[in-house]
């Protein structure tokens, strides 16, 4: 791993101690629009570093799932509403990158269900993904979330569900599915989301990249 961080929790804010990291997106192939919510990674990071202290790079990288520089973020987004495919180089690299310490959250924004699940079954063939109960630290580590992940978008009246890739203990993949936190960290602009909901999203992704980046299961 080409990156070192440790995190120090003082008073429910969060102080890294190298200077700074960056966050990137996956651009995967299959005609998904892995380009969905272009203004949420940024305002996500802003409101980490504005509210916890965290030092992140403002700017997020995009990165191919078949690339070397994959090593280099701790924490990888994905998103979108189509298809997704892994060609075998994608495969191997994504297992090799969250086997060795990587972090990918899938970010449903609708229509990617079906697709993800079977790709990610194709990188780790020997694990399921797992719901997360209520009580698991990833939404009370900073922020409570006594109901586990928020509704931040309505699409066909389901409850949100955050499930797990866990492998030698250790969460290596999050699902955010049918609860559309990117939809929530866009411009107010673009969905007129209240302020609550907004902020709702913000504590919610600030928890998931806080556990990411200090996981005790």
């Amino acid at each position: 791993m080409k990156y070192i961080y440790i995190i120090i929790f003082i008073t429910s804010h969060i102080c890294l101690s190298q200077s700074s990291y960056q966050l990137a997106i996956l651009k995967y192939k299959g005609g998904g629009d892995w380009y969905a919510n272009p203004s949420s990674l940024k305002n996500l990071i802003s409101f980490c570093n504005q509210n916890l202290n965290m030092n992140i790079q403002h700017d997020y990288a995009i990165i191919e799932p078949n690339s070397q520089d994959l090593f280099d973020y701790p924490y990888i987004y994905m998103t979108g509403h189509g298809n997704v495919v892994f060609s075998q180089s994608d495969i191997t690299n994504i297992r090799k990158y969250l086997k060795g310490g990587g972090f990918l959250h899938i970010d449903d924004n609708y229509g990617m269900d079906k697709y993800i699940r079977s790709e990610m079954k194709k990188v780790f063939p020997e694990l399921n993904f797992i719901e997360l109960p209520n009580t698991h630290p990833i939404y009370n580590n900073i922020y409570k979330f006594n109901n586990g992940l928020p509704k931040i978008h309505e699409h066909d009246n389901k409850p949100s569900e955050g499930l797990a890739l866990i492998y030698n203990n250790r969460i290596i993949c999050f699902y955010s599915y049918e609860s559309d936190l990117g939809d929530g960290w866009e411009d107010q602009s673009v969905h007129n989301n209240p302020e609550e909901v907004r902020i709702k999203a913000f504590k919610m992704g600030a928890n998931i990249l806080a556990y990411s980046m200090n996981q005790t299961q």
